[in-house]
């Protein structure tokens, strides 16, 4: 009889106290466009930049990615980057988010500009970027891809269920 894998952490943490003085439904629910804007901290407290955008994968229903705006002077020349939402932390007491890299490491990661959008949906793009960042991706532990193993009677063992189709036209 096939086991159900455990949940694993697809989302971004949370630490501080925010939570404690919080007056409406965050830090757990928050509106998309009150993280926009966010600062974003290196594992060795640099500045990153700041979170431009925020990715959903719409079939799925989860955030995918965060956009990082890096570098450029007053949004000329910024070099864009997908951090995998699972890579990022939450500070709520700082009001920011810590991402679980050092900013060399930042400073050398595949980028884009804000002409050039990259196919995010796109699985050898996707698992590149999730793994330069060392985070699990957005498409595994599919809740809809569970069920449906389960209803078919499929092994778990299969492997994770497959990434978003490709398309990855921004609206």
């Amino acid at each position: 009889m096939a086991t159900i894998p455990q949940p694993l952490q697809t989302g971004a943490r949370i630490i501080g106290k925010g939570s404690d003085t919080a007056t409406g439904p965050g830090p757990d629910i928050m509106a998309a466009s009150t993280l926009e804007g966010n600062r974003v901290l290196s594992s060795d407290d640099q500045d990153l930049g700041k979170i431009k955008e925020i990715m959903l994968d719409v079939q799925r229903g989860r955030i995918a990615y965060a956009v990082l705006s890096s570098g450029g002077v007053l949004g000329l020349g910024d070099k864009l980057l997908a951090l995998p939402w699972s890579s990022l932390t939450l500070d709520t007491t700082q009001k920011c988010f810590l991402l679980n890299v050092t900013a060399e490491h930042v400073r050398n990661a595949p980028g884009f500009d804000k002409d050039h959008w990259p196919s995010m949906a796109d699985l050898g793009w996707a698992t590149h970027v999730h793994e330069y960042y060392h985070a699990e991706p957005h498409w595994h532990n599919d809740p809809l891809a569970h069920a449906e193993r389960i209803e078919t009677g499929a092994a778990f063992d299969d492997g994770p269920p497959e990434p978003p189709e490709a398309g990855g036209v921004k609206l």
